[in-house]
């Protein structure tokens, strides 16, 4: 799991309220590095966005983790949204998100169900591919 990092702007990497755990985006971060920059349908293959996806979903729970205490509180989750960057006549954007939704079901397979929207976009913070934001329900039992 990578370290929940300080968020670049006038925010925080995740808030919570009660049980609920809302996820700032997170961008494909590895070793405090941009791991790709591009658009996808132009310079990003569709599996390099798939991995840009599980990066920043790693990112994500890495914040989650921090809010939460332990991910072992996690309950299930509300939604997961993905921004893809991509080129205009680029279609696949749920294939990429599917990157981090099906990694979510890995590491949750008991609780890993999710509403979701991928959705198209010009560009993205630092140049990256992909950006995820998550919210998450947490048990009651405190840390």
């Amino acid at each position: 799991m990578p370290e929940a990092a300080a968020p670049p702007g006038a925010f925080v990497g995740a808030i919570r309220n009660g049980g609920i755990v809302t996820v700032s985006g997170q961008v494909p971060i590895k070793d405090k590095a941009v791991l790709r920059a591009g658009h996808l349908g132009k310079d990003v293959s569709l599996e390099a966005g798939r991995e840009c996806a599980r990066w920043a979903l790693l990112n994500a729970l890495a914040q989650l983790e921090r809010i939460a205490g332990r991910l072992d509180r996690v309950k299930g989750f509300v939604r997961l949204a993905g921004y893809v960057a991509a080129a205009p006549d680029f279609t696949q954007h749920g294939a990429v998100v599917d990157g981090a939704s099906e990694m979510l079901r890995e590491a949750f397979p008991e609780c890993w169900p999710h509403a979701r929207i991928a959705v198209g976009v010009a560009s993205l913070p630092r140049g990256v591919p992909v950006e995820i934001e998550l919210t998450a329900v947490l048990s009651s039992a405190e840390a």
